[in-house]
């Protein structure tokens, strides 16, 4: 992965606060690489201390094989999660 988008994207990352929900590509857009999605999934699953749970597919869909933790950690903060997908706008 490239160091600069790395950074970026953890920057990203970080600064999202409870409550809040972002897809991939929202992320890799704010992070200054658009059309990066996909480099920011890998990027979380391999990098420790990360909001992951923050962050869904375009169209508010969970992470596959995690729903039921991410359900559980979106809910505590209060985001409403109905048949594995984020209720409402992103």
């Amino acid at each position: 992965m490239d160091e600069r988008f790395t950074a970026a994207a953890i920057k990203v990352l970080e600064s999202l606060q409870p409550g809040e929900v972002v897809s991939y590509s929202e992320v890799a857009e704010q992070a200054g690489f658009p059309g990066a999605a996909r480099a920011v999934g890998n990027l979380l699953k391999h990098t420790d201390g990360l909001p992951w749970w923050r962050v869904v597919t375009a169209n508010g869909r969970l992470v596959p094989g995690g729903e039921v933790r991410q359900a559980r950690l979106l809910r505590a903060e209060g985001i409403a999660v109905k048949n594995g997908k984020v209720v409402g706008s992103l």
